[in-house]
Order: C-alpha cells, then structure tokens, then sequence
C-alpha cells in the first residue's frame, strides 16, 4: 500500500516527538515496514520516518540507494533507535519528502552509530558514513519531532515557510 506524505505546515504530527514502537514481529508491523519502503521508493527518496506518513511510531526506513534500477538494495530499518556517538562534519545538500521542491546545505556528522531495534525487537547497533550517516540522523530527526529546516540560519528558515505560506494560500500546496 501505498501512504500520502505528509507535508510540513499542514500536519503537526511532523512537529511532536514519536511514540515508542511496544509490539514486535506482527504482521501489521511487517506490513507497514513494507508499505513505508513502497511509499519511500515512489516518492524517490531514500529515507522515510513514520511520522510522514501521519503515524506517531519512532520507526523509519532507509535506502541509500534509492531504490534505483541497478542497484543492490540497501534497506535498513531502524525501530526505536538512539544515536549512541557521531564522528566528523559534512555539509551537504538536504531535501525533505515533507518539504518537496526544498533544497539546502546541512551540517551534520560524517559518521554515525545508532542502536535500534529491528521488527523482532532484537537491538542491534549501525554505523554509517557519508550518505548513510546524513540519512540516519534526518530520519531520526524526524522521530524527535526536528524537520531539516532546524538546521539551517532563522532566515533561511522563515524565507522557506513564508514561500510554502504563499504555496498553500495559492493552494499548490496539500
């Protein structure tokens, strides 16, 4: 199945913290892990968080790849994960599934080590680096509540909402 993402300033599930995931290795939860790779994949992305796809869970899925013909894919799922060290700087370019057409430089760590647990419940820890790293820490991100647009200057900032404020009253923004 197929999910709608939620778009930021129309929802403010993308702004509250997620709930814990409690039940482990169902069929609904499995389910959902699918269909959030499918919602994922279709909207060209290569990280999606639960809460944009308006459920309050601290659940996200990621792909680096993208899913992308020729490529093997890489799926990582990260339930309740906790970001345990970070290492280095790198700025790169960010985009949002929730903020489409949004396009900025973030400074976030070059590597990063999460435990989470995966959709038995059993812990496990990952490292990323590079594309990795930047994705696991935007989706966790996004578990807290914090939107990429955290991370960028109060200007920039305030000149994005103030253009997806003109997009929604012209309404080419639902």
């Amino acid at each position: 199945m197929h999910y709608r993402v939620v778009k930021y300033l129309n929802n403010p599930i993308l702004e509250r913290p997620s709930d814990p995931v409690t039940e482990f290795d169902t069929p609904q939860l499995h389910q959902f892990v699918a269909d959030m790779f499918e919602t994922m994949y279709a909207s060209h992305g290569v990280g999606l968080a639960a809460p944009q796809v308006d459920v309050s869970k601290r659940l996200t899925v990621i792909d680096i790849t993208g899913g992308e013909e020729g490529h093997e894919p890489q799926q990582v799922v990260l339930i309740n994960p906790e970001v345990i060290s970070k290492e280095g700087r790198q700025t790169g370019e960010e985009g949002c599934l929730s903020i489409p057409g949004f396009r900025e430089p973030v400074t976030r760590a070059k590597k990063a080590t999460v435990r989470a647990q995966n959709v038995k419940g059993e812990w496990f820890e990952i490292t990323g680096e590079d594309l990795l790293a930047r994705a696991m820490l935007h989706e966790i991100d996004h578990l807290n509540g914090v939107l990429f647009l955290a991370h960028l200057s109060s200007l920039k900032r305030d000149l994005i909402k103030r253009k997806i404020k003109k997009l929604i009253k012209a309404g080419e923004w639902e």
